[in-house]
């Protein structure tokens, strides 16, 4: 039970990053696009803890994998919030 519940969450995590892409292509804003990166590594990352046994050694490189979509969301939210400089 918990590999499907696992299996529903990588795929709710890939359409949320459809959804950003949507956005991006709609908008053009670099925000949206590395949401969208970041939400598939979650996915990513949700399809190999349920693919990978209980007792796997490969569990710290999965939660690198997590840190980098943190990672890429706060340097989405950081660039998003930079001043930007008028061509004044």
């Amino acid at each position: 039970m918990e590999d499907c519940i696992m299996g529903a969450m990588a795929m709710a995590c890939a359409v949320i990053g459809l959804f950003f892409l949507r956005f991006w292509r709609e908008t053009g804003d670099r925000l949206f696009v590395i949401f969208a990166i970041a939400f598939w590594l979650f996915g990513v990352t949700r399809a190999a803890l349920a693919i990978l046994p209980e007792t796997s050694e490969h569990g710290f490189a999965i939660y690198l994998v997590r840190l980098a979509a943190f990672g890429l969301i706060l340097i989405a939210i950081i660039d998003k919030n930079r001043p930007r400089r008028s061509a004044a």
